[in-house]
């Protein structure tokens, strides 16, 4: 910190600076924001893990201002100011493809005449879900492979897309390396988006998808199929595999669904 930039008059600056910066970002106003640089600006992105410059920030800002009407910026805390430094905390809520994306940041901003030098920012994304069940099981998480909150919401958005209509989880030799390259993402953004966002290994993620399968497959199936066959048919590789993913999903055991299923059926046919 430069000792020219304390004191009371600094410090007034710095807050007044730092306020018209967070209100252009909640009014949505890109060349407001972008006035507020300092030729020099040095914003460290803690999603994608480098610094950028002045030349790389406007698109940075543009894909990652709010744009729907559901979609906003709020401020969460009083700016708290230490001489030529700020202080804010934020939470930004986008569009996802299943919904409402947060993530919650603070950054620490530094003003240099009367403009934003410097910005260290730390944040943690939230994928929101429909249900308060299923929210408490939501899991944050931060990204350091290129990828803004909006882009990893719509990777989870082309990865679901791909796998409702290529099914290639019909292939008992499907890797993460296909999957990727198929999606047009690197084989670490998969894996990143799997495990921090979504909460689940790849294998798990594919197993369920072809238990989906097989499930949807069963219960229109007349006559019944062995229920091995539909296993080895949706993609899995493995009985045991098979086995304790279906009972994870259903409670039950591949027997006693199958059954369950029948005793529905009979009740249906003699209404």
């Amino acid at each position: 910190m430069h000792a020219d930039f304390d004191g009371p008059q600094q410090t007034h600056t710095t807050g007044e600076t730092v306020m018209r910066y967070h209100l252009c970002w909640k009014h949505r106003d890109l060349d407001g924001v972008m006035a507020l640089y300092h030729p020099d600006i040095q914003y460290n992105d803690f999603f994608q893990n480098r610094v950028m410059g002045l030349d790389e920030l406007r698109e940075y800002v543009r894909s990652s201002m709010p744009r729907n009407p559901d979609e906003a910026l709020e401020h969460s805390d009083r700016i708290r100011l230490d001489g030529n430094t700020a202080f804010i905390q934020y939470q930004m809520t986008l569009r996802g493809g299943e919904g409402l994306v947060s993530f919650r940041s603070s950054e620490a901003i530094t003003v240099r005449d009367g403009l934003i030098w410097r910005v260290n920012e730390y944040a943690s994304l939230v994928r929101e879900q429909p249900s308060s069940s299923a929210a408490a099981n939501s899991r944050p998480a931060v990204s350091r492979l290129g990828l803004s909150p909006r882009q990893l919401s719509f990777m989870a958005e082309d990865l679901q897309q791909y796998f409702q209509h290529q099914q290639p989880y019909l292939d008992p030799e499907l890797d993460l390396q296909r999957v990727a390259k198929e999606c047009g993402y690197s084989r670490n953004q998969i894996s990143y988006l799997l495990n921090q966002v979504l909460g689940q290994s790849f294998y798990r993620y594919v197993n369920q998808a072809r238990l989906q399968h097989l499930l949807a497959a069963l219960d229109g199936a007349t006559p019944r199929l062995r229920i091995d066959d539909l296993a080895f048919a949706a993609g899995f590789n493995s009985l045991s595999a098979f086995y304790s993913c279906f009972r994870q999903h259903t409670g039950l055991s591949p027997k006693a669904y199958v059954k369950q299923i029948s005793l529905r059926a009979r009740a249906q046919d003699s209404l």
